[in-house]
């Protein structure tokens, strides 16, 4: 378990999870209280690291983040945003932000002055002077695992919209035994894993859906369900 108090010695993380590892858990002080990472379980979570607060990059990220917090609720995803800096700087940086850009930060922005949680993720640059934190996403699955890695540098802010189609991707392979295919938008058709028999090889001969036996797609179920378009 990691704490975020400046006095707790940060545990020694030279190496930083993996994909399907499971996620360091931690408590630590955030806008919205005090939070533990396990106590998500059950739901996706999209935790993700900013370098400072009242940085223009950051802020256009958190307001990105805002304006399509509906659709991350949608797909029980809960959105968490962490860097080094204290609690009352976040407040006075959610602040700033409501007065000039009229936008309320309906998530929680954690704060790490011990840079405790960045270490344990990964997350401080290697490479940097800065204590700040990279601009780090990772997705982590109900049972706390996590499903994706992202890092994108200081002078580029992120794409919501891809993180919502990794999410959609993501979620639908975890939940449905199928995978997506480069550029797949949510609704399209999806791929079906090829065979590891040589009947089930054979078996796709002649398959319209399969221009060779290990290439074959699909219909969503899930887009049928709802009725979207094929």
């Amino acid at each position: 378990m990691i704490r975020t108090e400046q006095d707790t010695p940060s545990p020694d993380c030279s190496i930083p999870p993996f994909l399907y590892d499971e996620a360091p858990d931690f408590v630590a002080r955030s806008t919205h209280g005090d939070i533990r990472l396990s106590d998500y379980r059950g739901r996706w979570v999209l935790l993700f690291s900013h370098p400072a607060d009242f940085t223009p990059v950051c802020t256009s990220e958190l307001i990105a983040f805002a304006q399509n917090v509906a659709r991350f609720e949608a797909l029980n995803c809960q959105l968490l945003g962490l860097s080094v800096d204290g609690l009352y700087s976040h407040l006075a940086w959610l602040n700033s932000i409501k007065v000039n850009f009229n936008v309320d930060i309906p998530f929680p922005l954690i704060e790490d002055p011990s840079m405790a949680v960045a270490r344990a993720f990964g997350m401080l640059s290697r490479n940097s002077h800065s204590s700040g934190t990279v601009r780090g996403t990772f997705l982590i699955d109900p049972k706390g695992v996590i499903q994706s890695i992202n890092w994108y540098p200081i002078s580029t802010g992120r794409s919501i919209q891809e993180l919502l189609r990794q999410l959609e991707a993501i979620k639908l392979s975890y939940e449905l035994p199928y995978y997506t295919p480069a550029e797949w938008q949510p609704g399209e058709d999806i791929i079906v894993p090829p065979p590891r028999t040589v009947e089930g090889a054979l078996a796709r001969l002649g398959d319209d859906n399969a221009p060779d036996w290990y290439y074959k797609t699909c219909t969503n179920p899930q887009s049928a369900e709802k009725g979207n378009p094929r």
